[in-house]
């Protein structure tokens, strides 16, 4: 009769290690989050790791052993490939009379159990050690291993630095050498790509270009909405290079006519990051870009978002309304999608039901029904909207606005009861009431739907180690925002002077700048009458709506950012900030 093991949590408390009460605390968390019983009481600090270690050692009825006082043969090593140890952490002791002697962490890994019976096609006698004691002593032992393997592959590695050096990058030569340690692939290509993807997230980029050209390939890097050129790689590599690029995203690396589009995800820093990835064919090869998704990209909060106090309490009320629709308009990159989710996060509780319409889905959300548009096999944005109405929600995002049936669907859910969130490529706020009209949307209907319009734009701030008063602002930048010598003298203007944290640009991070057009019934009655936007935009500033360069000005005099930010993000407005 096959004797039955007892449970963990009687041997931790028979044992004299927790009292019974925070024990019995410990298996109702580890039942509501899904964790090991162990794992619960580590968190919480009732037992440790090595105590854990064994009472489990103790249930499966194996031998516990110290790694500090524990004798490991180096030739055991051999038996077992590194992928493996690594995977499911675990230590080859030593062999004895044909058996492996085997340390483990979790005797519950049978996924490992069978592929070490099938690799030595017997049954390893176990023992149990501390999984963090395992691990260092893994990443020791793998040390000298690594560097007997580096040193094979440093003649390689120098042949394609010196390559990059000839054509005048010695930079990204030394870089490329310095990362040779960090290597997990014989291939210096494929070093070269590990090393231009992690550098840009490093560097906090937006999107890598990789961009051929008639006797090189270009990378730039996009850092706070600027790209910054970082190197050019040899005419030579470009070929394994864009190869290996879409090797990794999914494409079909024979095709090289059509434009292809992938997805890549990859851990850095501890975090799995996911790229989306497309290529363009060009007339020298074609253009790939990878666009980084920060998973933390869109949790930064509405507080975080660049909002004045007026600004700020006005769209919290407008987001917390019942019904009709918010729009946010500005060009691609602006932070529209990032602002939306801001607000969905903020609404997203038990009692409220939001599904989405996006194309595509970047960023994945608990409590959200998320779907994705696919217009290959005729699952459109209309037809995502008309089947969501039937889902009963209270919250619907749009991902944009493209034509006038997806706009007619969308002021029908908000003219039901819904509370609508949608994007619109205009330049300003007004302008989204002139384009849904001239999409084919009757102006009753859009005047009597939309509840505000938030036109937004992103400028680089000032980067805090290196920033300064400016005592000399280009006066062009300060004619063009209006702002007189005589207000210099009460509130000055900033810079940042460039430094290694900014990488010399006098800019670290971005804020949203706002323009927020609240309808009101003179709104209204002007947009039924189809009023040109330039009378909408007067209207709108009378009843205080403060235009995108006026939020601006406020920032450049809270030193948030600079003059020329102001000015190069919202040149389209000319002097308009009466």
């Amino acid at each position: 009769m096959v004797k039955q093991r007892k449970h963990l949590g009687e041997i931790i408390y028979k044992a004299g290690l927790v009292e019974k009460q925070a024990l019995i605390k410990a298996i109702k968390a580890s039942k509501t989050n899904h964790k090991r019983l162990g794992e619960i009481l580590v968190e919480q600090g009732l037992i440790s790791e090595e105590a854990l270690t064994k009472c489990i050692a103790t249930q499966f009825d194996l031998e516990y052993v110290d790694l500090d006082t524990t004798s490991i043969s180096p030739d055991a090593a051999k038996l077992i490939p590194e992928e493996l140890v690594k995977k499911h952490n675990i230590i080859p002791m030593e062999m004895n009379n044909g058996r492996l002697k085997l340390i483990i962490s979790d005797p519950t890994d049978l996924e490992m159990m069978d592929a070490i019976r099938f690799r030595l096609n017997t049954d390893p006698q176990c023992y149990v050690a501390s999984p963090t004691k395992i691990r260092t002593y893994l990443e020791d032992s793998f040390d000298q291993t690594r560097k007997e393997e580096d040193d094979r592959l440093r003649h390689s590695i120098d042949a394609t630095a010196a390559e990059l050096a000839e054509v005048g990058h010695e930079l990204q030569a030394e870089t490329l050498r310095a990362q040779a340690a960090g290597a997990d692939d014989d291939a210096p290509i494929i070093r070269l790509v590990n090393l231009i993807i992690d550098n840009a997230y490093h560097m906090r980029a937006s999107d890598i270009h990789i961009e051929p050209m008639a006797e090189r390939v270009r990378l730039r890097y996009r850092i706070d909405g600027v790209c910054m050129e970082r190197d050019s790689i040899p005419k030579g590599m470009q070929a394994s290079l864009l190869t290996r690029f879409k090797i990794l995203s999914g494409m079909d690396i024979a095709e090289k006519r059509l434009p292809q589009d992938g997805r890549i995800k990859r851990e850095i820093a501890g975090s799995d990051i996911d790229f989306r990835v497309s290529s363009l064919p060009g007339t020298h090869g074609p253009s790939v870009v990878l666009r980084i998704l920060r998973p933390d990209a869109v949790n930064i909060g509405i507080e975080s978002l660049g909002f004045e106090q007026d600004n700020y309490e006005q769209f919290q009320q407008i987001i917390k309304r019942p019904n009709g629709i918010f729009l946010v308009t500005g060009p691609t990159g602006s932070g529209k999608t990032t602002t939306l989710y801001a607000a969905l996060q903020e609404l997203n509780k038990p009692d409220k039901k939001i599904i989405t319409a996006e194309d595509p889905v970047e960023y994945n959300f608990a409590g959200m029904n998320q779907c994705q548009v696919k217009d290959e096999i005729g699952l459109s944005f209309d037809k995502i909207l008309r089947a969501m109405l039937r889902q009963a929600p209270n919250i619907i995002l749009v991902g944009e606005i493209r034509d006038g049936i997806v706009a007619d669907i969308a002021i029908q859910a908000a003219l039901t009861g819904h509370l609508v969130f949608s994007t619109l490529h205009t330049n300003d706020a007004p302008s989204a009431i002139t384009r849904l009209i001239d999409m084919g949307v009757k102006p009753f209907l859009v005047a009597s739907s939309i509840q505000a319009i938030m036109a937004q734009r992103l400028v680089r701030v000032i980067c805090k180690k290196c920033k300064k008063v400016d005592e000399n602002p280009n006066m062009d930048h300060l004619q063009a925002l209006r702002i007189s010598k005589e207000d210099l003298k009460t509130k000055p203007v900033y810079k940042g002077a460039g430094c290694s944290q900014c990488q010399n640009t006098g800019y670290k991070g971005r804020i949203a700048i706002f323009e927020m057009f609240e309808m009101n019934n003179e709104l209204r009655e002007l947009a039924f009458t189809k009023a040109p936007t330039t009378e909408l935009r007067k209207a709108a500033k009378a009843s205080g709506m403060k235009t995108l360069m006026h939020d601006g000005i406020r920032k450049v005099f809270k030193g948030t950012t600079t003059p020329a930010e102001v000015v190069r993000i919202t040149q389209t407005e000319g002097s308009a900030i009466d």
